[in-house]
């Protein structure tokens, strides 16, 4: 595998850590008054430190430190930033042009994207894919198709989901602060059953798989009625929620009894999606076959592009007309993703992200050994995470800040704020990652 150090304007970035200044600096804090006074506050900033160029594992920030990167934007830039396929293709796009509009006069990267996306999801039977700007928006379609195609209303969700901002997406997301705190009331007809979480499973680990289905088919049968439910959605590994990934054998048993029902299932794979787990898609590690699934984050390189793929059937059941949007499959959004695609299957980035999970995994099991105060080490691939006991965030927090004033970019996550999880680049460098793994276990031995 390549890591990228050059970026395509010819600027060279180093792949290491450099701090210049105390992060953020004097620069990054003159903007930051500046947000402050011209952004919506409700609009937060998880680390002021305003960045001027990016590529691999390195952000470069305006007052020249260089920062590594464990976020990837919230896993959007997989295949770095900058990445040199995705920059041609977007360029070559720009000159070409940048807008028609697919719904009045379509366009070939549509089309291609479309076919890539048919071609990758998990499954061998016919699909449909339709493009939108971002994952609420894929999700909020899929909802939309999902109870065309049934002619029934419900939706059933899980506890620590996480599906987006817009009104339904809210209320399917169970989180309430910042997600949802006063912004009701919430899109109707959307039901929440437990989630199989190990780590916080009352009765343990072992019954963890069985419980949560029983207690998921119950939900639905009493308080719904599986006749009324149009489709259950579900995170292969929930995002925002933790990072929890469900208890093996559990998303199985749901897919079969949805099958059952004739309830249609979701895969939500806006954050797990496109090599980030190791696989194309966490359904894959499942062995479950979605009937429509939704993307976004990874798939264009850092451009708004998102996607809902599914059974033939089911998509091509909306009457024409009934799915768009005006910026839906923008042009350079798609060249961008047929780029990352590009670059995803030449550089064998699943294979890059068993790689970053075979080298943080025992590093995060080893300082979850060595503190108490850590109760779980979990996740796929280069998508992992590390749980404090203590259902509280302080601990994650003041973790994730010593990380950011030593110039490492780290998430917390989970319904108690209570998480670290790592979203590296799937080009970082095996010396970056573990310079990375250094500044952590710093920052933790500083706070714990």
């Amino acid at each position: 595998m390549t890591i990228e150090t050059t970026q395509p304007h010819g600027v060279r970035i180093e792949q290491r850590r450099v701090l210049r200044t105390e992060v953020p600096g004097p620069r990054s804090r003159e903007l930051h008054a500046r947000k402050t006074a011209a952004v919506a506050s409700g609009v937060g900033t998880t680390l002021p430190a305003y960045i001027a160029r990016a590529a691999g594992g390195i952000a470069v920030d305006v007052d020249g430190n260089q920062l590594i990167d464990f976020g990837s934007g919230i896993a959007v830039t997989s295949v770095g930033n900058s990445a040199p396929r995705v920059v041609e293709a977007v360029q070559a796009q720009v000159e070409d042009f940048t807008h028609t509009c697919f719904m009045i006069t379509p366009y070939e990267q549509y089309v291609a994207v479309a076919e890539r996306l048919n071609e990758l999801t998990p499954g061998d039977h016919a699909k449909r894919s339709a493009l939108f700007n971002s994952g609420a928006e894929a999700v909020e379609n899929a909802v939309k198709i999902a109870r065309h195609y049934t002619g029934r209303t419900a939706i059933v969700a899980f506890d620590h989901a996480y599906h987006g901002r817009t009104n339904l997406t809210m209320a399917l997301t169970a989180k309430n602060m910042p997600y949802k705190h006063k912004f009701g009331p919430f899109a109707g007809e959307i039901h929440r059953a437990p989630m199989a979480y190990p780590y916080r499973w009352p009765t343990g680990r072992a019954t963890c798989a069985d419980e949560a289905f029983e207690a998921f088919t119950t939900t639905v049968r009493v308080q719904v009625g599986a006749e009324n439910v149009a489709a259950v959605i579900v995170e292969p590994i929930q995002g925002e929620g933790g990072f929890v990934v469900p208890a093996p054998g559990f998303l199985r048993k749901v897919a079969e009894w949805c099958a059952a029902e004739g309830i249609l299932l979701i895969a939500d794979e806006i954050q797990t999606g496109f090599c980030r787990t190791g696989d194309w898609f966490a359904s894959t590690h499942e062995g479950i076959v979605p009937d429509l699934i939704t993307t976004a984050k990874g798939l264009a390189g850092g451009l708004p592009l998102a996607a809902v793929t599914g059974r033939a059937e089911v998509m091509d059941a909306v009457h024409t007309g009934g799915l768009g949007g005006t910026y839906g499959g923008n042009p350079i959004a798609c060249a961008a993703a047929l780029a990352a695609i590009d670059t995803m299957q030449a550089d064998d980035l699943c294979a890059a992200a068993r790689r970053i999970e075979s080298i943080m995994r025992p590093r995060l099991d080893a300082l979850a050994a060595k503190y108490d105060q850590v109760g779980d080490v979990r996740g796929r691939g280069a998508m992992l995470a590390i749980e404090f006991a203590e259902p509280s965030s302080a601990l994650a927090s003041a973790v994730a800040a010593a990380c950011h004033r030593a110039g490492l970019i780290v998430l917390t996550a989970g319904t108690f704020g209570n998480v670290l999880r790592f979203l590296p680049p799937l080009v970082i460098g095996e010396d970056l990652l573990s310079e990375g793994l250094d500044v952590l276990e710093a920052a933790m031995g500083e706070v714990l």
